[in-house]
């Protein structure tokens, strides 16, 4: 549907035929009946017809990185099939979405860039060059800026709307560490970014500077991090501890360390804050890759589920009914039911694509008005 919306909105000529305004009134008279009647038929519109406004259409999508193929994979979640691909930039690996789904921001990891993508048109508008191995980004709520960690620089670059870096930002605790994960407030006041080593660092969004490290009761090598949708906790998926750590956001402290079964390496929350999904992709026979759900109410893990092979990253949709959740070894997208907590569908994403990140959005398109009767210049529905 967004290419046919793409193309209602390009302001192409529509085909039409033309009023034969011949001098004689008579024949006028009777050429604007038959003008009309044409029109019911959809040939024609009738003279001085005012245009009609078409209905917007929503549609969600969900964009998956691919760093084996340089790509983004597009799948259309109401159907759940793959509806699309765009090329970026050398190894993507993560991705990030505006509040009005129609820019998505990539980090290139091999190619120390981020493409900007145009949801709509399905293109790369802009390609912004970074720190050294970007590995994944975040939007401000208002999405006018997006916050990227560069693993190697240990930096976070800052870009503006008009895709130019305004700032860049050591967050290092320590020499040795890497930011690998990063996540803004809802209120857009507070940047936290996971240093993959042994510290949280938050950015003030106002001035870009950090304002606070966080170390205690962490553990060792944070990976990933989100926060609640009322902004008043941060749960971090702690690598090497093998734990997830919840972070008061009023004092910046580490207030309750949640056991998981093996290396965690993403965390989502739901939109109602009631539960967070962590991935755990390393397993043995008797410790199979998992996804694992923690009641945010009690900070106890609920459940458990088998999740196939490598599951690595995870987003909820808007309206908080599943998950997704990529699958790195088996170039799979599995669906998650979150009412039931059991994977209903898995999606094929592609041909040895290493499926890494994961964001989903809502677009909402307008197609340009048109008078009545008159059919588009373009009559190919693309749903």
């Amino acid at each position: 549907m967004l290419a046919q919306a793409k193309r209602d909105s390009s302001g192409k000529c529509r085909r039409g035929h033309t009023v034969n305004r011949h001098p004689k009134r008579w024949r006028l008279r009777v050429w604007v009946p038959v003008a009309v009647m044409v029109a019911g038929a959809g040939l024609v519109a009738p003279i001085g017809a005012a245009p009609v406004a078409a209905a917007a259409k929503t549609s969600e999508f969900a964009y998956v990185t691919s760093a084996a193929t340089d790509t983004v994979v597009v799948i259309d979640t109401i159907t759940n099939t793959v509806t699309g691909t765009i090329a970026v930039g050398d190894e993507p690996t993560g991705v990030a979405i505006t509040s009005d789904g129609r820019r998505a921001y990539v980090t290139n990891a091999g190619a120390d860039t981020v493409s900007v993508i145009d949801t709509v048109a399905r293109s790369v508008t802009a390609t912004i060059a970074v720190g050294d191995k970007p590995t994944d980004v975040a939007v401000t709520p208002d999405g006018r800026r997006a916050y990227v960690t560069n693993e190697k620089s240990g930096t976070v670059s800052v870009i503006d709307a008009s895709n130019a870096v305004v700032a860049t930002i050591d967050v290092r605790n320590d020499p040795s560490d890497r930011p690998t994960d990063v996540a803004i407030t809802p209120n857009g006041a507070r940047a936290y970014v996971t240093n993959f080593r042994s510290s949280v660092s938050v950015i003030d969004t106002a001035t870009n500077a950090v304002v606070t490290t966080i170390t205690e009761g962490l553990g060792q090598e944070p990976v990933a991090v989100a926060i609640t949708p009322d902004g008043t906790r941060a749960y971090v998926a702690v690598h090497f501890s093998i734990r997830v750590a919840v972070i008061d956001i009023a004092s910046n402290t580490v207030i309750k360390s949640i056991a998981v079964k093996e290396e965690p390496t993403d965390v989502a929350i739901t939109p109602d804050g009631a539960r967070a999904y962590v991935t755990v992709p390393f397993g043995t026979l008797q410790k199979p890759p998992v996804v694992q759900v923690i009641n945010t109410v009690t900070n106890t893990v609920t459940n458990n589920i088998a999740a196939g092979d490598y599951p690595t990253d995870v987003a909820i949709t808007p309206d908080g009914t599943r998950g997704y959740v990529t699958n790195a070894n088996s170039d799979t997208v599995w669906v998650l039911d979150i009412a039931t907590n059991t994977f209903t569908t898995t999606i094929p994403a592609g041909t040895s694509i290493r499926a890494g990140g994961v964001a989903i959005a809502r677009v909402t398109i307008t197609p340009s008005p048109r008078r009545p009767g008159v059919r588009n210049s373009n009559n190919n529905n693309n749903g």
